[in-house]
């Protein structure tokens, strides 16, 4: 694994810049379906939006730290974990909490809120706990990452491409549903054939290597869903919330890792092929458990 250290996936200024757009435009397209009625939902609701959040950006990033502890991963590997706790719920996973039969509500103001508190709350928990264990402190250390830089890019990406959805949508709702059909899938596709093309250099190692990365994204993912699941029985919410708290606690959005991972850590191989396989597992699971609580209702009504 001390291989993964060692390896750098690199990219030319023009596929970054390519993907740092591509994520922009995602994350314009999931915030043309979001209205600001749906923040009022959040007040409305303290107690699910409230652990909600406290699901995302306390328990994950804790436990995440709890596991790397217990397996002793190598630093690079460490971050690329630390990173992908650190960031807010994938962009699918609106999809997936409707296609369970979950709260939409409750996942679409989720979405937005995380996304927003993310430009302070994902630099601030990755140095937070990848500062607590040792190995990955050494390597931030000798990376001298500077993280007003890491605001920066996270508020561009993310926040401004989040407030013109939104004021789109407000402003020409028939014009904003059209452009989210249309922008999403577009730019996803984009998105993954940068990544794709990217790896495809280092494929060698990738193959090597992706039994072991494979097992432990697992492991990983399985906590982050866990958690989600936990913390709503603990406090007695209710079936369709219990479902988005899993389904946002559970889908990361690796993308943005993969993107700070390019701009700030040369593309480090451990961070990237963790946050890359994360990207592609969590699409599995979250439509496993996705379908799964599809079936249970069916078979609920029936009976």
């Amino acid at each position: 694994m001390e291989e993964l250290d060692q390896m750098q996936i690199n990219f030319g200024e023009d596929s970054l810049f390519l993907m740092n757009l591509s994520l922009a435009v995602i994350m314009f397209g999931v915030a043309l379906e979001i209205k600001l009625t749906d923040f009022k939902y959040l007040w409305s609701h303290p107690k699910s939006f409230i652990l909600g959040i406290t699901s995302q950006f306390l328990l994950l990033p804790f436990l995440t730290w709890v596991l790397i502890l217990l397996i002793q991963p190598s630093p690079s590997v460490a971050l690329g974990m630390f990173l992908v706790a650190a960031c807010p719920g994938g962009n699918i996973s609106n999809f997936l909490t409707n296609y369970a039969r979950g709260n939409s509500a409750l996942s679409v103001s989720l979405t937005a809120f995380a996304t927003l508190s993310s430009i302070v709350l994902t630099p601030f928990n990755f140095a937070l706990w990848s500062g607590l264990y040792s190995p990955s402190a050494l390597l931030l250390k000798s990376i001298s990452l500077n993280y007003s830089d890491v605001f920066e890019t996270v508020a561009l990406i993310l926040g401004i491409p989040l407030m013109l959805g939104i004021y789109v949508n407000k402003r020409k709702p028939f014009l904003a549903e059209k452009m989210a059909s249309l922008l999403k899938p577009i730019s996803v596709v984009i998105f993954i054939s940068i990544v794709i093309i990217a790896f495809y250099s280092n494929f060698d190692l990738f193959i090597r290597v992706i039994g072991w990365v494979f097992g432990l994204v697992l492991m990983h993912n399985l906590v982050a869903l866990g958690s989600g699941f936990s913390l709503s029985k603990i406090f007695g919410l209710n079936l369709e919330d219990t479902k988005t708290l899993t389904i946002e606690t559970g889908i990361q959005n690796s993308g943005l890792a993969l993107v700070l991972i390019f701009n700030y850590f040369d593309g480090l191989g451990g961070m990237s092929i963790i946050a890359g396989w994360w990207g592609i597992w969590h699409i599995v699971s979250g439509l496993t458990i996705a379908s799964l609580w599809k079936k249970y209702n069916y078979v609920a009504k029936v009976v």
